[in-house]
């Protein structure tokens, strides 16, 4: 491959926001995770594991998540009454990291423009409740892929399995892309584990981090949506 393949391809790898229903072939994901195989990890550990939904598995996981979605509304919108009650009926999130929080001060403006630029390019307005949440159920509903994985980072090797698991990710991507299968992170899934426990025998010690999803983009115009990629921020010698 020369650099300016490379180069395109990694690109033309870019967050699809909705997908055809159309199924990816067995054979093609079996490649796309084979190819996934070869990233480099911890000592060679690879301190981490995947789990595969289509077909039936995928639509019931589909929605076991909306419904934790649409169960948390309230929470996420830091309603005291609904928080209060969480709290003492052990109704918060069941996730193993995190996923509810403020960004640290010097990253939030990254976070914020995105999802801004995201919104006014949907037309969604700040003040439409009932669209905005529309929009971030749509990330429960794996934006209509025929696949998704779940990412489980084993905690006795933290940071560093979660930082293998990043490098596993993007290999896993462009090896999807190098075969015409879109891709898009689904980081909010790993704010509930019981649908993951309900679907498949997670080994000791491993915890959820993220999803994915795998299929075909749409022709939907959220679609045409990209994200700013600024330069590398390097730092400067002394």
């Amino acid at each position: 491959m020369l650099p300016d393949d490379f180069s395109a391809l990694i690109q033309a790898r870019r967050s699809v926001r909705d997908f055809r229903p159309d199924e990816v072939p067995a054979e093609v994901l079996d490649a796309i995770l084979d190819d996934a195989r070869h990233a480099p990890s911890w000592s060679n550990t690879r301190p981490y594991c995947v789990a595969l939904a289509t077909g039936d598995r995928l639509v019931r996981l589909r929605e076991a998540y909306v419904h934790a979605f649409d169960e948390s509304i309230p929470l996420q919108r830091r309603d005291p009454v609904a928080m209060a009650k969480a709290a003492l009926t052990g109704g918060l999130p069941d996730g193993d990291f995190k996923t509810w929080g403020r960004y640290p001060d010097d990253l939030r403006p990254r976070s914020v423009k995105v999802g801004v630029g995201l919104y006014q390019h949907l037309g969604i307005a700040r003040d439409d409740l009932a669209a905005r949440d529309a929009q971030a159920r749509h990330n429960c509903e794996f934006f209509g892929a025929p696949a998704v994985l779940l990412v489980f980072v084993h905690d006795g090797l933290l940071p560093f399995s979660a930082h293998d698991a990043g490098l596993m990710l993007q290999t896993l991507m462009l090896a999807a892309q190098a075969r015409g299968v879109d891709s898009c992170a689904l980081g909010v899934l790993a704010t509930w584990r019981s649908p993951a426990e309900s679907e498949f025998v997670i080994p000791p010690h491993y915890k959820l981090i993220t999803g994915l999803a795998l299929g075909y983009r749409s022709e939907d115009p959220v679609n045409d949506f990209r994200a700013e990629h600024p330069p590398l921020q390097l730092i400067d010698p002394r």
